[in-house]
């Protein structure tokens, strides 16, 4: 464990920091770049696969006028949600994917496997899709 790790964790046993501001300090940890270039021509560490998908809506005026959303999806939780979805039965699986035809989304749920997910989670790193309104800003990213 690294020093920096440990204080934070140290700070957080005292109580001079919540668990909600040690586990954003430690995030920020683990999305600092190396402090020196490696001097062994080793390559360095890849990219940290993404914690979190998260979805902001915000008001586009003066933060006022609506209410805003911020959600953080743990990507564990779509990791487990294909998991549990490949143990739905044909017959059930059939019935779901013609209720998701019937409200117009194309899906189908059998094409959803775990190593499809890993490969769509390993392109996440370099997703961010903003969408400005005249009233709303939407920002979907994964950190």
């Amino acid at each position: 464990m690294n020093e920096n790790r440990l204080k934070i964790l140290q700070m957080l046993s005292t109580s001079q920091i919540t668990a909600d501001e040690a586990e954003r300090l430690i995030a920020a940890l683990e999305k600092e770049p190396p402090a020196s270039p490696l001097s062994d021509g080793s390559e360095p560490h890849p990219k940290t696969k993404p914690k979190y998908l998260r979805v902001v809506v915000e008001p586009e005026k003066d933060g006022q006028g609506g209410p805003k959303v911020n959600i953080r999806v743990p990507v564990q939780l779509l990791r487990a949600g294909v998991k549990l979805g490949s143990l739905i039965p044909d017959q059930a699986r059939i019935h779901v994917n013609e209720a998701l035809q019937g409200h117009g989304l194309q899906l189908d749920l059998t094409q959803i496997k775990p190593e499809n997910l890993e490969e769509l989670i390993d392109h996440l790193n370099d997703l961010t899709v903003d969408v400005d309104d005249k009233d709303i800003k939407v920002r979907v990213f994964c950190e």
